[in-house]
């Protein structure tokens, strides 16, 4: 794997220092750096490993400091866990009701950075509807303008009575990048979704989630480690069985059993976060290696 240099690397740590920042900047890329070398044009990705926020406004902090990171690293694109803003319900906890007054602030604030930083955002976020509170995802392009959002279709079990599930897909595009959104249980246990993204001309899905570390539970080290749970070796076959790439999110936390991670087209790992650590993995995209082939060649049941 190609290394940014450190010369580099120092310049974006000094520059994110300045704002307060803590960024961990993880790359990695197929062979020596693209842009360097000029061997191809990667599109840039970033996915922000950030720390469970402790308010609802420090989740907007952390999110603006991200974004200023992802334009410091070069990406194009920035994706942040799952109800990152104002902060994913944890089940079994006490919970505020939704603010819908706050998440539009935030979402300007957002909108706002991202323009100013020429980066695009697909943030975790809820949406406060008629009813209850929809995880969801807004998704900003690099001018600042909000192309919608991707509300999560199927609910966990654990999360039956805090929200409530939304219903139908979306494609998204931004500079010639066209992508789907799953949100954490439906990439997870219904690759249906997956599917529906890359039939529908998807070259990436990024997956959302968060997933936190469970009493005794297991703490793996390395990617899709076999003594594990399922839920990275889920996302080596979202990406395989489908022919697209696939760029799952998560909160660091200590011992969490799931790490932020890019998984090829082909199904092989291009990078992960080190587990527990705060940061942006940053990694490019070949796309013409994301065909959609075997998301094409599915012929449904009769």
């Amino acid at each position: 794997m190609g290394a940014r240099s450190a010369a580099t690397d120092r310049w974006i740590i000094e520059r994110a220092a300045t704002r307060g920042q803590r960024p961990n900047v993880s790359r990695f890329t197929t062979g020596r750096c693209p842009r360097e070398y000029g061997r191809m044009d990667p599109f840039r990705i970033a996915l922000a490993n950030l720390r469970f926020p402790g308010s609802a406004e420090e989740s907007v902090q952390l999110s603006l400091g991200a974004v200023r990171s992802a334009a410091d690293a070069g990406a194009q694109v920035v994706c942040f866990p799952e109800c990152y803003v104002p902060g994913y319900r944890r089940p079994g906890t006490a919970q505020p009701p939704g603010d819908a007054a706050f998440l539009e602030q935030a979402w300007q604030r957002l909108a706002e950075a991202a323009r100013i930083a020429r980066v695009a955002v697909v943030l975790g976020t809820e949406r406060v509807v008629e009813g209850g509170v929809l995880a969801s995802v807004l998704v900003i392009n690099n001018r600042g303008t909000r192309l919608g959002f991707q509300d999560k279709v199927q609910i966990d079990l654990s999360e039956e009575g805090i929200y409530v599930p939304g219903a139908g897909r979306t494609i998204f595009e931004i500079d010639g990048l066209k992508f789907g959104v799953v949100i954490c249980h439906e990439g997870f246990r219904y690759p249906e979704t997956v599917r529906w993204a890359v039939q529908h001309g998807a070259q990436v899905v990024f997956h959302p989630q968060v997933h936190e570390a469970e009493p005794g539970s297991y703490q793996p080290v390395t990617f899709a480690d076999p003594a594990g749970t399922f839920h990275e070796k889920s996302a080596l076959c979202r990406a395989a069985e489908n022919t697209a790439y696939f760029a799952t999110v998560n909160v660091a936390s200590a011992g969490s059993p799931t790490t932020s991670a890019v998984v090829r087209p082909d199904g092989t790992l291009l990078a992960y976060q080190p587990y527990g650590v705060e940061g942006l993995l940053v990694a490019d995209l070949d796309l013409s290696t994301a065909t959609g082939l075997l998301a094409s060649r599915y012929k449904g049941l009769p």
